[in-house]
């Protein structure tokens, strides 16, 4: 579903700022993957995520989701593969709009606007039951302004709409790193029912090495801009976040130095 051939990124090249991102970095995801990613400050996660998305163009290599070469095409024609969650509860909505408005966005996403009424009965009821199923009380209140809504609430919310569609490929940049651990437990099983429930390709951020090892069929490790460490099956399960301390600093040759994530274990 997702194929990344010797990708790389340079920004502020031929400045005393430069900075290799991503240097050479190859990786194939199959249709159904969940696949988490961990490393350090500056390891390239972002980057690498940002450059699916089609924020930037890499400098080199070549990108396809589904078989097609995305490499040339601009965020938004990108964004009819994909569907993304950010870290920040804040992106990903409208908080100006209500909520069913906001699904109803994001269900027409591509497709042509017309001059037919906005949401439709059958529409609404729809609606309702996606939100029942949250366990958020949301279903209850389909014409509150987003940004009336909690964090967990909204990011939530943020992943309804970003699964609405079933994209190709999902995006989670760290979507539960700005929630209180309750609340970021709580949308972390509501993405994986999502995601299995739907049978998503999914490439998942986080900072937190125990859901890192937890969720998932497989896990890599990013440093320095590239891939340094790919599990998955078996082997995936019977890691403990002991063992990806090792084997960070057998494959990088430096100990691992993430404060954030060393106290999520």
């Amino acid at each position: 579903m997702l194929e990344i051939q010797n990708i790389s990124k340079t920004f502020n090249a031929g400045t005393v700022n430069e900075k290799q991102a991503l240097k050479g970095l190859n990786l194939t995801l199959n249709n159904g993957d969940f696949v988490t990613v961990i490393g350090g400050n500056g390891a390239g996660k972002s980057t690498l995520l940002n450059a699916i998305a089609g924020v930037w163009k890499v400098d080199e290599g070549k990108i396809l989701i589904d078989k097609q070469d995305v490499t040339s095409l601009p965020e938004y024609k990108r964004a009819a593969f994909l569907g993304r969650v950010f870290q920040d509860p804040m992106n990903g909505t409208a908080a100006t709009m209500g909520i069913e408005e906001n699904l109803a966005l994001a269900l027409r996403r591509g497709s042509k606007r017309t001059l037919r009424p906005g949401i439709i009965s059958n529409e609404r009821k729809a609606y309702r039951e996606m939100l029942a199923k949250l366990g958020l009380g949301l279903e209850d209140r389909l014409t509150s302004k987003v940004g009336l809504l909690s964090g967990g609430q909204r990011q939530a919310l943020t992943l309804l709409m970003a699964t609405l569609k079933k994209p190709k490929l999902l995006l989670l940049d760290e979507h539960t790193a700005a929630l209180d651990p309750k609340t970021a437990a709580k949308v972390l099983a509501t993405t994986e029912e999502i995601v299995n429930q739907d049978h998503l390709t999914t490439l998942m951020i986080t900072h937190n090495m125990k859901d890192a090892i937890q969720i998932g069929n497989r896990l890599i490790m990013m440093n320095n801009g590239n891939i340094i460490y790919d599990v998955s099956g078996e082997a995936k399960k019977k890691l403990t976040v002991e063992d990806l301390l090792q084997k960070f600093a057998e494959a990088s040759g430096e100990e691992f130095a993430n404060d954030r994530m060393l106290l999520s274990k």
